[in-house]
């Protein structure tokens, strides 16, 4: 017997409140929802690895969607922040090797410089920025905490101050220093059983409060929802390459709007 769309919309409601229970702060779809609108704990977490204890953060966004013109591939910041000193940050969260790959950290970074730097103004006036990815496993495998990546003058031997910093940080790191204990929260289920209580209360009221279980809730509903669209894209990017369908046929088989269709074939068009 078929499911209704209210029974699928109960069995996944139930299906989400119990993986519910095992996300952790590492995980994609509970980090995007320990961080919204919480700069508090952005600051200890930027505090922590960076190594500033001063460090003051003035603005902080989850999800964040940097567009960019001319076909060029978008992206979207898992946190984004600004500090007072008018230094940016992204900080990414990666459970897989092939999502920390260099090319994708050197991305990050040179899409947070054109969101910085508008029409007229200097090079020089481009502010800091930090790319920061925390890896589930030892990226570069050395047992460090964390890795450091700058720019080089290999001829002079000197850094060359231009900026960028990379940073990829050890998710399986452990140890007495406040990094070690972070990547142990991070990678926690329960409140319980963490060190830092920025981090214990926002888990705790997203697991337990009926608030935040329901803000939960509704995050991994659009989370299904954008993986069903993207799906449903690709799809429809597929029959546009082949080229042997209309645009009202792909349309009506993928369930997309014909200005969607149109849309993504354009973008093809650039490629």
């Amino acid at each position: 017997m078929n499911e209704t769309k209210q029974q699928r919309k109960e069995r996944e409601h139930q299906e989400d409140l119990q993986r519910l229970k095992e996300l952790r702060p590492i995980d994609d779809d509970f980090m995007r929802c320990l961080f919204k609108d919480n700069i508090p704990l952005a600051e200890q977490v930027l505090r922590i690895i960076i190594g500033k204890k001063d460090l003051v953060i003035t603005d902080c966004q989850t999800q964040k969607d940097m567009k960019r013109l001319g076909g060029a591939r978008s992206i979207c910041l898992d946190a984004y922040g600004r500090d007072s000193e008018n230094k940016k940050y992204d900080l990414e969260i990666q459970r897989t090797d092939k999502g920390a790959d260099p090319h994708r950290a050197r991305y990050h970074s040179s899409v947070m410089d054109i969101e910085n730097l508008d029409a007229g103004q200097e090079f020089k006036e481009l502010p800091e920025t930090y790319t920061i990815f925390i890896t589930e496993k030892d990226f570069y495998g050395k047992g460090e905490p964390f890795y450091i990546v700058e720019r080089v003058n290999l001829t002079t031997g000197k850094n060359f101050e231009d900026g960028e910093h990379i940073l990829y940080v050890n998710g399986e790191y452990r140890g007495d220093s406040d990094l070690g204990k972070l990547m142990h929260d991070f990678n926690c289920t329960d409140a319980k059983d963490m060190n830092f209580s920025l981090m214990a209360e926002r888990t705790r009221y997203l697991k337990e409060n009926p608030k935040g279980v329901e803000e939960m809730c509704r995050s991994m509903e659009d989370m299904r929802n954008e993986a069903d669209l993207a799906a449903r894209k690709n799809v429809a990017r597929s029959f546009i390459l082949m080229g042997e369908l209309s645009y009202e046929k792909i349309a009506k088989g993928t369930e997309l709007p014909i200005e969607e269709i149109e849309k993504l074939a354009e973008e093809r068009a650039l490629d």
